[in-house]
């Protein structure tokens, strides 16, 4: 006789506890999907079953207001259930077609946007930025709202080759997928650290300052029982900042942004890829951010006009090379631009297939 199954309370419950009917009862057995408008998709089940699927834009930190209005959405048209994605879109999932059009106008009405399925601009993953992380080098907001507002067009449309993921990351420890999105946005500092010694001894780890530093630029530094930077191996990422407060890296008037392209997670047609720099330096311009934003929409445009059917950011530019997306955008290439990191042979490892 089986013991019945143990019941406890490390981790979050099963994913399955949260599924609709209509999911749990077709699991696994989907016949087929369709992207019917930039904000609507059906899935059809081998049983005949169809779930719909219209998708909203978020602005991804969201209030307790806005999360209670998205529950009373659900629970008039979806029986109570939607989802957020990880792109931070929120789904909300009906199975009773009567319900779609009346949940579209609905959604309309209070001023929801509606797109990011299939061939467009779908909601942009960000970090915390001066909201809230101590060590960001922009504002993650203000900057997606300000880019957003401009791209809108390619969110509510189905005009792009195919899907552009955008993303934003605060400083370049990077909790935004800025690694592997099509265009991304890393903020950066600019300049070395400055350490207060006379707090360090009390604040701080020396080894874990020091194993902190990614190019081995941080020593001991006795006389002043504290630690040194080597300005030459400094790469301005604020590891050492984030271990220890008394090292620190902000700067209001010299951090900025950088700009990289062709990074995609699929291994669809072509392997994962990351991330690749190409603009190194824009200066914090808030409240809109006129220059990052005029960048990365022309990059839009430009691989809009030039790139195949179903290709990729990246997947365009491995096509052209390098020189010719240079060429094209009219973005100078610089020195930054170059890979010399010190580990740069892993990174270039990125297929799930690759040997050693």
């Amino acid at each position: 006789m089986a013991l019945p199954q143990r019941k406890t309370d490390i981790g979050p419950p099963h994913y399955k506890q949260f599924l609709p009917p209509v999911i749990q009862k077709n699991y696994g057995k989907w016949k087929y999907h369709e992207v019917i408008n930039p904000g609507l998709m059906v899935h059809v089940g081998e049983s005949g079953d169809k779930l719909w699927t219209v998708r909203v834009a978020s602005p991804r930190i969201l209030s307790t207001a806005t999360i209670r209005e998205h529950c009373d959405i659900a629970e008039k048209y979806c029986g109570g259930f939607f989802r957020y994605t990880t792109r931070n879109n929120v789904e909300f999932l009906v199975s009773d077609e009567k319900q779609v059009e009346p949940l579209r106008k609905d959604l309309t009405a209070r001023g929801f946007k509606m797109g990011g399925i299939g061939s467009g601009i779908s909601n942009v993953v960000h970090t915390q930025g001066w909201v809230h992380c101590h060590s960001a080098c922009t504002d993650a907001s203000g900057l997606v709202k300000s880019m957003m507002d401009e791209l809108m067009p390619y969110f509510e449309s189905k005009r792009l080759p195919n899907k552009v993921r955008l993303a934003v990351a605060c400083c370049v420890n990077m909790c935004g997928a800025v690694h592997c999105s099509d265009i991304a946005v890393v903020a950066v500092h600019t300049k070395v650290p400055t350490i207060a010694h006379e707090n360090f001894k009390n604040m701080c780890e020396l080894p874990t300052v020091i194993g902190s530093c990614p190019t081995r630029a941080i020593s001991p530094d006795p006389a002043n029982k504290s630690v040194k930077i080597n300005a030459e191996k400094c790469m301005y990422c604020g590891n050492c900042f984030t271990v220890c407060p008394p090292i620190s890296i902000k700067d209001p008037e010299r951090d900025g942004i950088a700009i990289l392209v062709g990074g995609k997670v699929n291994s669809l047609r072509s392997n994962p890829k990351f991330s690749k720099l190409v603009i190194p330096y824009i200066s914090n311009e808030p409240p809109r951010w006129p220059k990052a934003v005029a960048a990365i929409k022309h990059i839009v445009e430009v691989y809009a006009k030039n790139a195949r059917k179903h290709e990729r950011v990246g997947e365009w530019i491995e096509r052209i090379g390098w020189e010719r997306f240079f060429s094209l955008t009219g973005i100078d290439f610089t020195f930054q631009c170059i890979d010399d990191f010190t580990f740069m042979r892993d990174t270039m490892r990125t297929s799930s297939t690759f040997k050693w």
